[in-house]
């Protein structure tokens, strides 16, 4: 049955960001793109019509689904179509005001997941409340705008390259997976998407301060055209700079020319210092 069809005569909302994807062979991909171990907790960030949350749910039949849905119209929509899967709870909440360690904090399960069709406007926040949780996770998987995955998966030195990119390839081993057409949903957005997924690294190089590291990125990166001095003018730049000059740079490098790796070095000697 089409989204068209499932979802006749529901309002959709442009607040909400909801664009709904139809094409089953995607979402099916999407599911398998998690590779969800056994005995595990899947998060997932506004269901709609539950099209991929069911799909989760027969996939990986000895995990659990948790959906956050922030449209209470769509309660009955998601009652009747989920109604034959008991691993699944959907809580009308908005997500990024949700105490999620809290809410896992019912579960026992052995790796936690999350994927999710994102709205888009709130793909950046998500990601941050994930980080910040501290819950662990095994892997993420999202589906985004294009040009934002493409900032994710952006390499060093590249225009798309920032501060997020930084952050995440910290914490995880980021691979955009495949890209997925505007005409794929209902409505039709005006942009076309790509699933990017994001696993967990075995180790993390060692980080004294996380807090401190996020916000010397996001500084770094204030002005973009600005070199390190200038972005950098309120932090000791005698320790910088004797980091920097390790690699082969010096005070007047832009924060795209470096690596994660020399920003967690940078951040670790100004905690020193």
């Amino acid at each position: 049955m089409k989204e068209s069809d499932i979802m006749d005569g529901f309002k959709f909302k442009k607040k909400y960001g909801q664009n709904f994807l139809q094409n089953k062979a995607i979402i099916d991909k999407i599911a398998k793109v998690a590779d969800i171990k056994t005995n595990s907790l899947v998060i997932e960030v506004g269901p709609g019509s539950g099209n991929l949350t069911i799909t989760l749910a027969s996939l990986y039949k000895d995990s659990n689904i948790l959906a956050y849905e922030v449209d209470n119209s769509l309660e009955d929509v998601l009652a009747s179509r989920l109604k034959d899967y008991d691993n699944v709870k959907i809580l009308f909440n908005d997500f990024l005001k949700a105490n999620i360690v809290s809410d896992v904090g019912e579960y026992s399960y052995d790796n936690l997941y999350f994927v999710s069709n994102v709205p888009y406007y709130i793909t950046t926040p998500i990601l941050f409340k994930l980080i910040d949780s501290n819950l662990g996770f095994e892997k993420i998987v999202m589906m985004v705008q294009k040009e934002v995955g493409d900032r994710f998966c952006s390499k060093v030195s590249c225009k798309e390259y920032g501060a997020l990119t930084v952050i995440l390839n910290y914490f995880f081993n980021v691979k955009k997976e495949f890209v997925v057409d505007r005409n794929q949903f209902y409505p039709r957005p005006n942009v076309d998407s790509v699933v990017v997924s994001f696993s967990r690294k075995d180790e993390l190089e060692r980080l004294d301060d996380k807090d401190f590291f996020m916000k010397l990125v996001h500084d770094s990166f204030q002005f973009r055209r600005k070199t390190l001095r200038n972005n950098l003018k309120k932090y000791n730049l005698s320790v910088i700079e004797t980091v920097l000059n390790k690699y082969g740079y010096d005070l007047n490098v832009r924060a795209e020319a470096l690596d994660y790796k020399i920003f967690v070095d940078i951040a670790n000697s100004l905690t020193r210092a």
